[in-house]
């Protein structure tokens, strides 16, 4: 193997520990780590692990920084900070960056994104305690609400930082369920995270984005994988719609005469999950919610969440605009045959993409794969090559989706037991963890040694 050892007993003992102290919630069995997760962005539970995360990034001797949406960046120094830089403007090289998130979601596991970042100190701790010198910086960042929980745009801070989500747009975002309806920027302010440094590619550029995580689906515990390449991301878009009726007394109104926003929103939502199924589109609901929400008045108003994905960007495109727009305004004009008309408006909240990874970053996550899985294998390259699985496409959004607009990126997944997640039984093996991380640090590594072999060979050319 191209590095070190990741330490196997340091990486669990950081992930269950701080789950456990930050956030544990929905036990699920006796043991004492058999529990679920609720950290969402930016509550108290957050800033614990925030806290943490950053007394151990300087621990190991890492300069930490946080941006004006609080993305938390620790960078341990390489090589060529100390050479002076061609155009004479004494920056350092940007840094190659391991990224993922630690928020949550309210009935989420112990892994999703907490592996990625708690692999990543890991891989920084190796690197100190081996004395590796690396050419480029190398670090870790903590993306802030990466699960669009809390504040419903998923992947946010990483779209900021892409120049794909205007800034204002992301600090004025409220909290889903919050009674308050506190703010992004407001919630910042009260843990003390709203940093100071512009989230920007500009000002915070990476020269990569690596990111380890679970694969959440069940691909590579059915056929038998160890690792996964990822190539890319599917299409997403989520959206909240209104549908807005008229309340009535549910013993005095006729049906003929009721505007049952709950009934149109309820034929609306079948139709998208049926009409998703033959056309080959992922729907899904999450939150529903009904007002005014007392027992003897007819709904008025009702607001539901889409969240709609294809392997496709076009496809997606077209599901929304040919089957469901047309479908649901027809919807709502007509709810049943003698009923009144509601009316029915949508909210776009996300729009992602399909994202294809930098084929250089995906090599280097192929090549180590294969080093570390040969290893185990005690030499057998055959045997190894078996175990991964190549040119995945991950279902779920990532920040890695945003970081690949700017930077080159990959990621690496290690298998989901059952191919369970968001969900507080989530569980993926210590050995596979440990397997993830020892490919991310390589991944690093080996992505370095060839940066630093094209900026020997410019300087070179230059002189």
């Amino acid at each position: 193997m191209l590095a070190p050892v990741v330490c196997h007993n340091q990486l669990a003992k950081n992930i269950h520990d701080t789950c456990s102290q930050f956030g544990a919630a929905h036990r699920w069995g006796p043991g004492e780590n058999e529990t679920g997760m609720n950290r969402l962005a930016l509550t108290d539970a957050d800033k614990a692990v925030r806290d943490w995360f950053v007394k151990e990034a300087k621990g190991l001797g890492c300069e930490v920084e946080v941006d004006d949406m609080g993305n938390i960046w620790a960078i341990r120094g390489g090589v060529s900070d100390s050479r002076p830089t061609q155009d004479g403007s004494g920056k350092r090289l940007p840094p190659v960056i391991m990224g993922s998130h630690l928020d949550t979601q309210p009935r989420g596991g112990r892994y999703d994104g907490v592996l990625g970042v708690m692999a990543g100190l890991e891989a920084l701790r190796v690197l100190k305690e081996r004395d590796i010198k690396t050419w480029r910086p190398v670090g870790v960042v903590c993306w802030t609400n990466e699960e669009g929980a809390r504040f419903p745009v998923s992947m946010v801070s990483s779209g900021v930082w892409a120049g794909e989500i205007p800034l204002g747009k992301a600090h004025s975002l409220k909290e889903v369920a919050g009674q308050e309806g506190k703010t992004m920027m407001e919630e910042l302010e009260r843990i003390g995270y709203l940093g100071d440094k512009k989230c920007s590619y500009e000002e915070m550029p990476m020269a990569a984005h690596f990111e380890l995580h679970i694969e959440q689906g069940p691909v590579l515990e059915a056929k038998g994988k160890k690792v996964g390449v990822v190539r890319g991301s599917q299409a997403y878009k989520w959206f909240t719609v209104e549908v807005v009726g008229k309340e009535a007394h549910t013993g005095t109104t006729p049906y003929a005469q009721r505007a049952d926003a709950f009934m149109a929103a309820n034929s609306m939502i079948h139709y998208a999950r049926w009409t998703g199924e033959e056309q080959d589109v992922l729907v899904s609901v999450g939150v529903f919610q009904v007002f005014p929400g007392s027992v003897n008045t007819i709904p008025g108003r009702v607001k539901f969440s889409l969240d709609i994905r294809s392997s496709s960007t076009d496809k997606l495109a077209q599901f929304v605009e040919r089957h469901l727009r047309p479908k649901f305004d027809s919807i709502a004009k007509n709810v049943g045959a003698n009923s009144q008309p509601c009316s029915v408006t949508w909210q776009e909240d996300t729009n992602s993409p399909a994202q294809l990874f930098d084929e250089g970053c995906c090599q280097a996550v192929k090549v180590s794969a294969l080093s570390v899985l040969a290893a185990e294998c005690q030499g057998n390259m055959e045997k190894a090559v078996g175990l991964v699985k190549y040119n995945m496409v991950s279902g779920a959004g990532h920040d890695s989706v945003h970081t690949a607009k700017r930077c080159p990126t990959s990621m690496i997944f290690v298998p989901s037991k059952g191919g369970l997640s968001h969900h507080p039984e989530e569980f993926t093996s210590e050995e596979d963890c440990v397997r993830g991380a020892q490919v991310l640090l390589e991944s690093v590594l080996r992505f370095d040694r060839e940066v630093w072999r094209e900026d020997y060979e410019r300087e070179t050319a230059v002189e």
